[in-house]
């Protein structure tokens, strides 16, 4: 056989190799899992029932594909009714300031104009379930989950974590959020200890933490 017999045998053995594995079948079984499973919550204020129980439980994911099977079938947090929340929180942790594994913590906040609601809003809370599921933080064993709340004079996100007194892992959170969202260095964000919001006695509680 010739070289070029050879050559054209050897494309042909390689046309054929691609070929079967474009053809080859996609296992779509297969899933990717997470180091954590997480609970999705929607809160929607009904006076005649507790605060608790107006928390509602969507669903639990465990794997990569079953958020996104989540997240593409719910409203965006722009499309939500003023006055109601989500919330994203490893299994077994309410979004409760009294639940065990929240009341020693507190939270970054992030503030947002209404008219940032269209724009910023959901892309920034989908950053932020980006980097609790995939474990982005330093410390994420110490992130206890987040919070969207759509209120009429504007909109707010809150990222819990489980001890308000480890100001490394804190501020290595608060830190990585800023760089994440590309919150411009000059645009402060501050971190609220649940207890002082609990025990607050005008509309606002004192930042412990800013950056």
């Amino acid at each position: 056989m010739s070289t070029n017999s050879l050559d054209i045998e050897n494309e042909k053995s390689e046309y054929k190799n691609e070929v079967e594995l474009i053809e080859a079948p996609i296992d779509y079984s297969v899933k990717h899992p997470l180091q954590n499973c997480w609970t999705l919550w929607y809160f929607e204020n009904d006076r005649t029932q507790s605060w608790e129980k107006n928390q509602r439980e969507i669903a639990s994911f465990q794997t990569v594909e079953d958020f996104w099977s989540l997240y593409n079938h719910i409203k965006l947090a722009s499309e939500l009714k003023q006055g109601t929340d989500y919330s994203l929180f490893k299994k077994g942790i309410m979004p409760m300031w009294e639940d065990a594994a929240n009341k020693r913590g507190g939270r970054w906040l992030i503030s947002l104009e209404k008219r940032h609601r269209n724009k910023e809003l959901d892309i920034y809370w989908l950053d932020i379930i980006l980097c609790l599921i995939g474990e982005a933080f330093e410390h994420s064993d110490e992130v206890c989950g987040a919070v969207v709340n759509i209120r009429y004079k504007g909109d707010k996100i809150g990222v819990w974590t489980s001890d308000a007194n480890n100001s490394a892992s804190v501020l290595e959170i608060g830190k990585k959020l800023k760089e994440r969202l590309r919150i411009p260095a000059c645009t402060t964000i501050g971190y609220e200890i649940h207890k002082d919001t609990m025990d607050k006695t005008g509309s606002s509680s004192k930042y412990s933490y800013t950056l």
